[in-house]
């Protein structure tokens, strides 16, 4: 028996929120095991960087810009990464934080954290589904976080936002596997971004110190699991939030 390769050759993706962190390497990813890979940013030249690696490595790449808080823009956005023929990937990577107490979190912390982590991916994967069902094995990937699952305080608003889009991953699961169309949800656990950067020399040392696995985790290990759901050897997986975090939330 061999084993079914990630060879992505022939196939595009669309990864919003690719201009560094998680979504880069995502998008480096995808476009080393062969697709020709669509990143998005919220300004214009926000991704050149990435771009630029995925060249210098020979892979195919292009750019886009888009406000995901903007419907019209995200149904310019499925537009245009349509031209040419439909996404095979889609990987709904852009999100924010908003943190704050529970009891000092206003109503507009709240909607703005939805609305890009949450109601973006909706409209994204609204606008893109029937043509990605005309294409072979279409894959929705949404980037999740553990906090999804678990809860955090301080990151209601978050935690929220990325509980939903595992509801709204099953529902898609549900609602098209019979067409061939798998949703998954990949969860992250303490990674090393710009966003957990800047936290103390004691919180990062806090936080490694209850991963069984020793380490903060890299964009790159997030990366990974996209790109195997990707594949082919992905295509029974669906309706799933793989956790990656080292064994944080054991």
């Amino acid at each position: 028996m061999s084993l079914r390769s990630n060879d992505l050759r022939g196939r595009k993706a669309l990864i919003t929120g690719a201009s560094r962190g998680i979504g880069r390497a995502i998008a480096e990813s995808l476009a080393s095991a062969g697709a020709e890979v669509v990143c998005t940013s919220t300004r214009e030249g926000g991704c050149d960087a990435t771009l630029e690696a995925i060249r210098a490595a020979g892979g195919s790449a292009k750019a886009l810009a888009a406000d995901v808080a903007d419907p019209n823009a995200l149904k310019e956005l499925a537009r245009a990464a349509a031209e040419g023929g439909a996404p095979n990937i889609l990987v709904n990577n852009a999100g924010i934080t908003r943190d704050g107490t529970f009891l000092r979190m206003g109503a507009e912390e709240f909607d703005t954290v939805i609305s890009v982590n949450l109601r973006a991916a909706f409209l994204l994967a609204q606008a893109l589904v029937r043509p990605m069902l005309k294409v072979d094995a279409p894959r929705m990937i949404f980037v999740g976080s553990v906090v999804g699952l678990t809860g955090n305080a301080g990151q209601a608003n978050y935690a929220a936002s990325k509980a939903g889009l595992l509801g709204l991953a099953r529902s898609l699961a549900k609602e098209f596997g019979s067409r061939g169309l798998t949703a998954n949800v990949v969860a992250p656990g303490f990674i090393e971004t710009d966003m957990t950067a800047g936290l103390s020399d004691d919180v990062r040392e806090a936080a490694r110190t209850k991963i069984p696995l020793g380490r903060l985790g890299t964009p790159e290990d997030i990366a990974d699991m996209v790109c195997f759901l990707a594949g082919d050897s992905g295509a029974y997986v669906t309706g799933q939030a793989l956790v990656v975090d080292g064994g944080m939330t054991l």
